[in-house]
């Protein structure tokens, strides 16, 4: 068989309705020689691209800045993140004071020679003096938790293999830690499986003790799919367990009372049922004694906070602590110096950042904040001291530092980035509201160069995402201002139904049977773009990432003619078997699921791969450009390799189809996270050349 029979291989079992799984239909080298005649063909493409050389020397330079994450506290010490500008991963500090040297604690720049081998997860003991932290290879959501004595920063041999989705919670003796995994999973583990991930399991780790000695804490042998991640409570005297079924907002809520373990920590424990439905989503911020303190969307599609006393946790005696706000989303909230509340609200997509009493829930202070996002926030219940990060479109990013022990409370910056070669007066951040199909005001930020005619003359850069609550606020990115700066761009960002930004609802309105909300939010959007004059559709690009993915091969199917090219990063686009593979099952909450009739019928109308066809005469696909990697188990890279077969076979062969269709297939790399630096350069250096080649733009100095 030859390498050009294989696209017709994969066509032929997507079209016959088999699904297929790598190690079972097609052996592992039909797949890596797919793979590798695919990037055969789009290498050479991109390597031609008239501004890829430009872009990536620009791109390395103007990436080249300082990177730091807010101080936090633990123990008696400081530690907080930096890299330097250009390492692959951020290195980890510990300082004595403030006002200390830093010092480095722990280089993930060590664990492997090309940066792929990255940080996931860590969380220190309640004294400061133990660190468990974990690694991921290759972009793989698999774990593997490590543990340091602080002091020295001494390796210990406690290894916990098959970690996936887990919490990191010490109790507070310093003993041990609870953490999620997979010990029963069959088969491999090492990201480039397809195997559905179930029956997460709680355990709990004594230090100094095997893997194999650990104590199970928590199953649910009758719900595979549930999973459990515990919470230690300020005090140390409760566990907190918070149980999801999939990513909706909304959590069964299980304690246990240390105190009732005279013997400590022997088995599955005794678990208290306070809330045993998910009818609602319930966040742990703090307590006092047997008073506990929620976030909840509980009939609050905004989110408040309410107070539960476990002496006598009937429904009917909750109490609101702080009431919903009907306009502005309270998106996290967390106690400090005892007794604070730091309240962080989403007002017309960008962030807000209160200080409350917390006995009384009554509002002391609202900081000054520009137009941005908080990304960054340390502060806990025992600190008399916060930090917290402030970034926008057009700021890398500012630390304020605020002592609440002064009368003012007055934040002052602690620290502020400015990149050389970029002079953010050039620029300009506007937000507008524009109508979508059925006449929902829809907000979206445009960023420019101050003073550009709207004479419909520039590319623009459209993003979104639209799903699973998740909220695009205003962030700080290289890439897309070299766009902006040099190949003379518009960048657009749609905040479609499907996200947070006006909470429950918002999400609701683009989820499930409303999923079309989304595309009709984001055509609308590009619409908007071309009638105000900002851009045409033949210098339009789309693009996405996962659900953003599915969200622009969707429109691409929809609409071709609206976009002149379209990147789909590590998108969803097998909506009838997407369940079937590793953590899958856990988007039907946002989605649905092909098993019930009812969603079929839904799912099947928009289905990336299910509904390619060769657009009206006059019209070809965009512009399109997949890319994916052989590491990333979130969403695997069979949803891509399946699309493009069938866009190539469907699509490629019209002769009036002159655009490209390509994909490329990264190796050693997974769904985005802990992504080493020169891989992100090279990453975005290809989107955008291939970009300015197939919408001719020319690279402005």
């Amino acid at each position: 068989m030859s390498f050009t029979d294989l696209p017709l291989l994969l066509e032929g079992l997507i079209l016959d309705g088999i699904t297929f799984y790598w190690h079972q239909h097609i052996s592992a080298y039909l797949i890596q020689a797919y793979v590798e005649a695919q990037n055969k063909l789009t290498l050479p493409f991109l390597e031609k691209c008239s501004i890829r050389e430009k872009f990536k020397e620009r791109m390395t330079e103007l990436y080249d800045y300082p990177k730091y994450s807010c101080h936090f506290r633990k123990g008696t010490r400081y530690f907080h993140f930096f890299n330097t500008g250009l390492q692959n991963q951020s290195v980890m500090y510990v300082q004595n004071s403030l006002d200390d040297t830093p010092q480095v604690f722990l280089d993930p720049n060590k664990f492997s020679d090309d940066g792929t081998v990255a940080l996931r997860g860590y969380a220190f003991s309640e004294d400061g003096e133990y660190f468990a932290y974990g690694l991921s290879i290759s972009g793989s959501d698999w774990v593997t938790i490590k543990f340091l004595k602080v002091d020295g920063a001494v390796e210990l041999p406690d290894t916990l293999k098959r970690v996936k989705f887990s919490c990191m919670a010490w109790t507070h003796d310093g003993k041990g830690i609870f953490y999620n995994c997979y010990l029963n999973q069959d088969g491999k583990s090492d990201g480039t499986e397809t195997s559905l991930n179930l029956h997460q399991k709680l355990y709990y780790h004594k230090l100094g003790f095997q893997q194999s000695e650990d104590i199970l804490c928590a199953e649910f042998p009758d719900y595979p799919k549930w999973m459990g991640g515990a919470e230690v409570s300020d005090d140390g005297l409760y566990i907190l367990l918070s149980i999801r079924e999939g990513c909706d907002p909304v959590n069964r809520l299980w304690y246990c009372d240390l105190k009732e373990l005279p013997d400590g920590i022997k088995g599955i424990l005794p678990w208290v049922k306070l809330v045993d439905n998910f009818d609602a989503e319930y966040e742990y911020v703090t307590n006092e004694g047997t008073v506990f303190t929620f976030k909840t969307n509980l009939n609050s599609p905004h989110y408040h906070l309410i107070n539960i006393d476990l002496s006598d946790p009937d429904p009917s005696k909750w109490t609101t602590l702080v009431a919903e706000d009907k306009k502005d989303v309270l998106e996290w909230a967390g106690c400090v110096k005892n007794n604070f509340l730091i309240l962080c609200y989403l007002h017309d997509v960008k962030h807000t950042l209160q200080l409350h009493e917390l006995v009384t829930g009554a509002h002391l202070k609202t900081f000054p904040l520009d137009v941005g996002s908080i990304v960054g926030y340390s502060g806990q219940k025992k600190d008399s001291e916060i930090f917290y990060q402030f970034t926008s479109f057009l700021t890398p990013g500012i630390i304020y530092y605020c002592d609440l022990t002064k009368d003012d409370l007055q934040p002052r910056i602690f620290r502020e980035v400015t990149v050389k070669g970029f002079d953010p007066c050039d620029y300009q951040t506007v937000q507008l509201f524009y109508p979508s199909r059925d006449g929902t005001q829809i907000p979206m930020f445009i960023v420019h160069k101050k003073g550009i005619k709207l004479d419909n003359s520039h590319p623009a850069f459209l993003y979104g995402y639209g799903g699973f609550n998740i909220s695009l606020t205003p962030s700080y990115s290289v890439s897309r201002l070299i766009f902006v700066k040099h190949l003379g761009g518009v960048l657009a960002v749609a905040n479609i139904r499907g996200g947070g930004e006006y909470g429950e609802s918002w999400h609701k309105g683009g989820m499930l049977e409303n999923k079309q909300n989304c595309f009709d939010d984001f055509q609308c959007a590009a619409e908007v773009l071309i009638k105000k004059g900002y851009t045409t559709t033949k210098k339009l690009t789309i693009n996405g990432g996962s659900n953003g993915g599915l969200l622009v091969a969707a429109c691409v199917n929809q609409r071709p003619d609206l976009f002149g090219c379209a990147v789909v990063q590590v998108g969803v686009m097998d909506m009838l078997k997407f369940h079937k593979f590793t953590i899958g099952h856990a988007w039907t909450t946002d989605f649905g699921c092909s098993d019930s009739k009812e969603q079929f019928e839904y799912l099947i109308k928009y289905s990336p791969l299910h509904n390619i066809k060769l657009p009206a005469v006059g019209i070809q696909y965009p512009a399109m450009l997949l890319m994916t990697a052989d590491h990333d188990d979130r969403v695997v890279p069979l949803h891509s390799m399946k699309f493009i077969a069938t866009l190539q076979h469907v699509v490629g062969q019209s002769p009036t189809q002159i655009n490209p269709l390509f994909i490329y297939v990264d190796t050693k790399a997974g769904h985005g996270a802990g992504k080493p630096t020169a891989k992100v350069i090279q990453e975005v250096t290809d989107m955008y050349a291939f970009i300015a080649e197939t919408l001719h733009l020319e690279w402005v100095n």
